[in-house]
């Protein structure tokens, strides 16, 4: 088991694990962090372009977190150089009029991985677990029956063919607040500030309640969540780049048998 991997039936208490361990990386510094994310990054591509070329395996990326935690960097440094036809980025937002009028996981479904994709989850079903419980849009008993849905939801996808990864970002509060900081002081970045982040923040021990629940009764052997320590960022993406990379190695893909007599043709 990774040692980041949550594991199943135990308690999880996000104010006892440390988001600025290294312990993966332990001589690892940010000055040398490029060149062992480009070895990592050339490994992931060729392994997706197998997944792709072969056509059998599909592969779900879940990333769940707390504003500033680094869901779209992640998807920038991690999958850079990927093949864009057989990767996909679904982000779940507000749901519309049409999706509330649907049951919680019907606007989910159309974005899970066909055979040789890889689809990369920025937010999830589980918002409807996390922002629903923390802002009481719908009634406890309502939302505590939806983990049981989310498993056996995700135990049909794998039970398909799919290969289910998910990672929550665990930043702690103190980088939060410099992240946002550094948003509102750097114009680049003012664009990616919302007022509302505020508003989320003071409920930041809701979340972390939520977001224990979530890691605690949904992290299961064909669908397991990874606690991946994200307050440095170089390390963040370094983790998730390993654990993509030995997943899909494991699958033990093999290119597709050539057409046969292609020894016989000449192009002129």
């Amino acid at each position: 088991m990774h040692p980041y991997q949550v594991k199943i039936g135990t308690q999880v208490k996000l104010s006892e694990i440390d988001p600025n361990d290294q312990s993966l990386f332990p001589k690892l510094t940010k000055k040398n962090y490029f060149k062992a994310l480009e070895k990592l990054n050339t490994q992931l591509e060729s392994l997706q372009e197998l997944l792709f070329a072969q056509g059998k395996h599909r592969v779900l990326v879940v990333l769940q977190a707390m504003d500033t935690a680094g869901k779209d960097g992640t998807i920038r440094s991690v999958f850079d150089g990927v093949n864009p036809l057989g990767v996909k980025v679904a982000s779940f937002k507000k749901p519309t009029p049409d999706e509330l009028a649907h049951d919680y996981l019907w606007r989910v479904h159309p974005y899970v991985p066909g055979n040789g994709e890889l689809v990369i989850f920025n937010r999830s079903h589980y918002e409807d677990v996390l922002v629903v419980r923390v802002h009481n849009l719908v009634p406890p008993e309502k939302w505590s029956k939806r983990y049981e849905h989310i498993n056996a939801f995700e135990e049909m996808l794998v039970d398909e063919g799919t290969t289910i990864l998910k990672f929550f970002l665990h930043i702690d509060k103190d980088e939060q607040k410099a992240r946002l900081e550094e948003r509102l002081k750097e114009p680049s970045k003012q664009w990616k500030f919302a007022v509302g982040d505020l508003d989320e923040r003071k409920r930041w021990d809701d979340y972390m309640q939520a977001y224990e629940a979530v890691l605690e009764k949904t992290s299961k052997k064909h669908a397991p969540w990874f606690i991946i320590p994200a307050n440095r960022k170089w390390y963040r993406n370094l983790v998730i780049s390993q654990i993509l990379v030995d997943t899909l190695t494991s699958l033990n893909m093999e290119y597709p048998a050539p057409a046969p007599g292609l020894e016989n043709i000449v192009v002129e």
